[in-house]
C-alpha cells in the first residue's frame, strides 16, 4: 500500500481540484454504499426499542473505529475516487452521467429512502442538491473551467420525483460570458419532466476560495 502526502491548500485558500487517489482500497465503493444503505435503514426503521439501542451501540462503535483517521478534505478519499460514482462522495445523490456526442451531459439519478420528503416524494432540497451536482459537473466538464462556484440555482418543480426509482438527467451549457457559465438541465421520468433548473457558475480566479 502506498501512502500519499497531504495535499496543501493553495496560498490564499484556493479552490483546489480533487487529486485522484486509490486510498480506501478496493472496498471503498462498498463502504460508501454501506453508509448510504445504513442511512436508508435509519430513515425507514420502525424497530423495537431494544433493536434501536443495539443499533445505536454498533453505530457508535463504527464511529469510534473511524475517528482516529479523521482527515481534512484534501487527504480523505471521499470526492477523490475517480473510479467510483460521484467520486465516492457519500453526500451526493447517486448519479451516473456522461458526455453525449452532441456535447451535453446525460445519465441517471436515484433518490434513496434517505432523501424522502413526504408521501413518497424526494425532498425538494435533495432535488436542488442533485441539480447543483449535475449543473456544476456540466459547467466544469463542458467549459474546461478548472474551478467554479455556484452563483445562483433556480429550480422549477413540475411533478413529484419518487424515492427509490431511477430517473434521467439531461443538461447543457446555455452560454458563456467571460467568467460566467450559464447552464440548465432537466430531471425526467422517461418523457415526463419532473423538474427543471438553470444556474450560473462563476469561474474562480487563481487563489480564490
Amino acid at each position: 500500500m502506498t501512502f500519499e502526502q497531504p495535499v496543501a491548500a493553495e496560498p490564499g485558500g484556493g479552490f483546489n481540484p480533487p487529486v485522484p487517489t486509490e486510498r480506501g482500497g478496493p472496498d471503498y465503493g462498498r463502504f460508501v454504499e454501506a453508509v448510504r444503505t445504513l442511512q436508508d435503514h435509519a430513515r425507514a426503521a420502525d424497530a423495537p426499542d431494544a433493536v434501536i439501542t443495539e443499533a445505536a451501540d454498533q453505530i457508535e462503535k463504527v464511529s469510534q473505529l473511524l475517528a482516529p483517521y479523521y482527515a481534512d478534505e484534501w487527504a480523505s478519499p471521499s470526492g477523490r475516487r475517480m473510479d467510483l460514482p460521484n467520486r465516492g462522495n457519500v453526500l451526493a445523490v447517486p448519479l451516473d452521467v456522461h458526455v453525449t456526442e452532441d456535447q451535453r451531459i446525460a445519465g441517471t439519478a436515484e433518490f434513496r429512502r434517505f432523501h424522502l420528503g413526504r408521501n413518497g416524494a424526494a425532498h425538494g432540497g435533495a432535488v436542488a442538491m442533485l441539480f447543483d451536482s449535475v449543473l456544476g459537473f456540466t459547467a466544469f466538464k463542458l467549459s474546461g473551467s478548472r474551478a467554479q462556484r455556484t452563483a445562483f440555482l433556480h429550480v422549477d418543480y413540475r411533478k413529484i420525483a419518487h424515492v427509490e426509482k431511477q430517473f434521467q438527467v439531461d443538461a447543457g451549457i446555455d452560454r458563456i460570458e467571460g467568467r460566467k457559465i450559464f447552464v440548465s438541465g432537466r430531471l425526467l421520468d422517461a418523457d415526463t419532466v419532473l423538474a427543471e433548473a438553470h444556474a450560473l457558475f462563476v469561474k474562480l480566479k487563481p487563489g480564490q476560495p
